[in-house]
């Protein structure tokens, strides 16, 4: 079907696959996400949010979902696809979903205000791009986000936070599906419809998991489980930044870009980034059992992994001349 609506990914000199490769397969995992929130609205009755909360995510969701297709479609610009991400965190905050209090180490809870919203659109803006850019090998994303999902769902489910568990279920669902398809060598490409998708939805769910589903799951909890994704989309930002470099251009120079140029294949780099998720989720349910903000302790081990990671791979590219 999408080769003849012509959504195919034809490789060009940032392409890691030498052919043309149907692309937007995250549609699949969208429909999935949607049959989930339709029976969480119209059956389950102890699974719902406040109205308005639960609202607020299916429109935002729905949105952003309908304009990174159209953007699959017709190739938008980065200044496009960023102000379509501000229409959709528009209607997050519209419905009330603020991040309005965070806890710190030593300094406790702080209660965040008005900055809450810019906080709340910077993280959601953040992770939706962020999960964006790394959708660059067969399998990467989407087996992160089966991974993710998984613990997210069982953390939420121990935690008694129903919506959360059951919303979780459905990307799980439907990421695992799309794997099956996606897995090296992928046979088609979940496409900006996948890929910014999953990380709106890991974002306002991690802000719903913390403030209005029943059990108050530590809102960073998604952090962790995402925290590989983070750190390599930071990394390189700033990287990029020191040397000059235009942001806003494309290239091949994150941090699992590098490990496949430098000779590990898509598999290889994947499982990598598969075993930091699932190292991710036990420190995920590590944390949940800590009281207050000492959990945030909890991502030192996991930034010293990054830190060796990241050591070894730029070491690699330099003698190699790639960077």
């Amino acid at each position: 079907m999408l080769r003849k609506v012509a959504i195919m990914d034809q490789p060009n000199a940032r392409s890691s696959h030498s052919i043309a490769v149907p692309r937007a397969g995250g549609v699949a995992i969208v429909i999935t996400f949607f049959v989930g929130m339709a029976a969480i609205y119209f059956i389950g009755d102890k699974t719902h949010i406040e109205q308005k909360y639960m609202l607020g995510f299916i429109i935002s969701s729905l949105s952003i979902a309908c304009i990174s297709l159209y953007d699959d479609i017709y190739n938008k610009s980065a200044q496009f696809k960023l102000f379509s991400q501000f229409i959709a965190v528009f209607f997050v905050l519209w419905a009330g979903i603020v991040l309005d209090k965070l806890a710190f180490p030593i300094i406790g809870y702080i209660d965040l205000g008005w900055a809450g919203y810019i906080i709340s659109l910077l993280w959601i803006v953040g992770l939706t791009n962020a999960c964006n850019f790394m959708d660059g090998l067969d399998g990467l994303l989407a087996g992160i986000t089966v991974i993710a999902s998984l613990f997210f769902m069982v953390i939420s489910y121990y935690g008694g936070s129903p919506f959360v568990y059951i919303t979780c279920y459905t990307l799980l669902a439907g990421s695992l599906g799309f794997l099956l398809l996606n897995f090296p060598p992928a046979k088609i490409f979940m496409g900006d419809v996948g890929s910014t998708f999953i990380g709106f939805t890991f974002a306002t769910l991690a802000i719903i998991a913390a403030r209005y589903d029943e059990s108050h799951i530590s809102f960073f909890v998604i952090p962790l489980l995402l925290f590989n994704v983070i750190y390599d989309v930071i990394f390189t930002l700033i990287r990029r930044k020191l040397n000059g470099e235009r942001l806003t251009q494309a290239h091949r120079t994150h941090l699992y870009q590098l490990m496949n140029q430098i000779g590990y294949s898509h598999m290889e780099v994947s499982l990598t980034h598969y075993c930091m998720a699932f190292l991710q989720g036990l420190g995920a349910l590590w944390m949940v059992q800590i009281a207050g903000s000492e959990r945030l302790y909890v991502f030192i081990p996991f930034f010293l992994l990054q830190i060796i990671y990241t050591v070894l791979i730029i070491r690699k590219a330099k003698f190699k001349k790639i960077i």
